[in-house]
């Protein structure tokens, strides 16, 4: 019984660290483009806690990251890790898979706005597994 119980509440630790670790994301602004019938334009920012991470994905978009603040460490498939410092800028095509997207610092938070066209309606993230 108490190994169970303490298996349970390792796993229940797990769990919230890993949650805890995702990345807050907060919806600025949505545009339909109007000449693109279809397409719409999604404002988000984007923040990383100290170490934070955002599980592997995609966003069936092209997504354009200019960082504000921190250091935030960014690959996509088949292409090299980069660390952005602010004022720095990254783009991720409406195929790549984004393999890394996580704060480089483990004592200091890390935020970037992103613009993502996509298709109206469509979700901004997809998990990939």
């Amino acid at each position: 019984m108490t190994t169970k119980l303490v298996a349970l509440v390792l796993l229940c630790l797990m769990t919230g660290t890993a949650m805890a670790q995702e990345a807050k994301v907060t919806p600025l602004m949505s545009k339909d483009l109007a000449e693109y019938p279809g397409k719409e334009v999604l404002m988000i920012t984007v923040e990383h806690v100290p170490g934070g991470s955002s599980s592997i994905h995609r966003h069936n978009a092209h997504a354009f990251v200019y960082v504000l603040e921190g250091l935030c460490c960014d690959a996509v498939k088949g292409g090299k890790q980069v660390t952005l410092t602010p004022g720095q800028t990254f783009y991720e095509g409406p195929d790549d898979v984004h393999l890394v997207d996580r704060n480089a610092s483990t004592t200091e938070p890390a935020k970037f706005l992103v613009f993502l066209i996509k298709n109206k309606g469509a979700p901004a993230l997809v998990p990939v597994e």
